[in-house]
């Protein structure tokens, strides 16, 4: 099945711990959205939100990956299906104009006024540039304004599977 990730899980690291069959398909913009840093995530923080705006100009690039029907569970178990996030399906488009569907998270639990950890936004620019997504986009990212975790074993946790 057709997964668009568009925050932290474009980290093939990161989205391999969680659903280990994940294939890359390539990189595809979602028309009509926008990314965002307002899902309210249950350690207090920020975390990536794919809004939808109906505007014409909004967009937000990601990473199309396939995954295995049967980890689907598992993936909605770590984004917290049903409380955080709910799922739906969209249609992506590639550079080359393919058109695919693809389901995504986007967030129930919304707080503008939180900041994503440092961390976090992290593994969002690793997968942004491991995934070769425009610099200018990318640029977007690194401009948003993150707070440091001041649980430094969290930190260190999240962190670690870029430490090899």
């Amino acid at each position: 099945m057709k997964y668009f990730a568009y925050g932290s899980n474009m980290s093939l690291l990161r989205l391999k711990q969680r659903v280990p069959s994940a294939k890359k398909v390539g990189v595809v913009t979602l028309n009509n959205h926008q990314l965002r840093f307002n899902m309210s995530g249950n350690d207090g923080s920020g975390k990536c939100d794919c809004f939808v705006t109906n505007n014409v100009n909004d967009y937000v690039i990601g990473v199309l990956f396939d995954i295995d029907d049967k980890e689907k569970t598992i993936l909605d178990v770590a984004e917290d299906l049903g409380t955080g996030y709910f799922d739906k399906t969209v249609a992506v488009v590639d550079n080359k104009g393919k058109v695919y569907e693809a389901f995504i998270y986007c967030a129930l639990k919304i707080d503008n006024t939180l900041k994503p950890y440092s961390w976090y936004i992290y593994h969002v620019i690793f997968g942004a540039t491991q995934a070769n997504i425009s610099s200018n986009y990318i640029a977007k990212i690194e401009s948003v304004k993150s707070i440091k975790d001041v649980n430094k074993v969290r930190e260190y946790r999240e962190l670690a599977i870029y430490n090899n």
